[in-house]
C-alpha cells in the first residue's frame, strides 16, 4: 500500500471510530443538530489536510476538538449565517445514562449558559477532559476553567434541581 492510500485508510478508520462522538460533542457545543454536522465536516476537512503532521504527533483527538471549538465560536460570531431554530427539539436516540425527558431538560439547561461556560462544561464533563486539557483546548488558564465550571454548574443545578434554587433563595 502506497503513502496516500495508507494515509486515506488511516484517516477513514479514524473518522469511522470517532464520528458519532464528534457529532455529539458538536451538538452539545452549539445546540443545533444541523450546525453540529457542519462543524464536524469543517473539522474533518481541516484534519484531513493536516493528517500526516497530526498523526505523527498522536494528537488527532486534541486537534479535532480544537477545530470544533473554534468553528463553533466562528459560527456564533456570524449571526447573519445562523438559521432560526425551532422551540421543538427533534427526537434522537436517548443517551444510555439519561431518559428522553432528562436529556431534553439537560440540553435546554445547557443552552442557557454563556458560550464560554457551555464549552467548558462540554469539554470537561461530556468528554471527561482534565482542567489542564480544557485550558489548552480553549486557550484559557486553568483558573478560568475552574471558575467557569463552578459558575456553570451552579447555574445548571438551579435549573435542574428546583428545590435547590428554592433553598438558596430563602437564605
Amino acid at each position: 500500500m502506497f503513502g496516500k492510500e495508507r494515509r486515506d485508510l488511516e484517516f477513514s478508520e479514524y473518522v469511522a471510530s470517532r464520528r458519532s462522538r464528534l457529532v455529539g460533542t458538536a451538538y452539545l457545543l452549539c445546540g443545533d443538530r444541523h450546525q453540529a454536522e457542519d462543524l464536524v465536516q469543517t473539522a474533518l476537512a481541516k484534519l484531513y489536510v493536516a493528517w500526516p503532521r497530526v498523526r505523527r504527533s498522536d494528537g488527532e483527538d486534541a486537534y479535532v476538538r480544537r477545530i470544533l471549538v473554534n468553528a463553533g465560536i466562528d459560527a456564533s460570531r456570524r449571526p447573519w449565517r445562523r438559521e432560526h431554530t425551532s422551540d421543538q427539539l427533534p427526537e434522537y436516540p436517548a443517551d444510555e445514562g439519561l431518559g428522553l425527558e432528562d436529556r431534553d431538560e439537560l440540553i435546554a439547561a445547557l443552552s442557557t449558559l454563556a458560550p464560554g461556560q457551555r464549552r467548558v462544561i462540554v469539554l470537561r464533563y461530556w468528554l471527561g477532559l482534565s482542567v489542564e486539557e480544557v485550558a489548552t483546548d480553549l486557550q484559557i488558564t486553568p483558573g478560568t476553567v475552574k471558575s467557569q465550571s463552578s459558575k456553570a454548574l451552579q447555574n445548571l443545578r438551579h435549573q435542574l434541581i428546583p428545590e435547590l434554587a428554592a433553598l438558596t433563595e430563602e437564605h
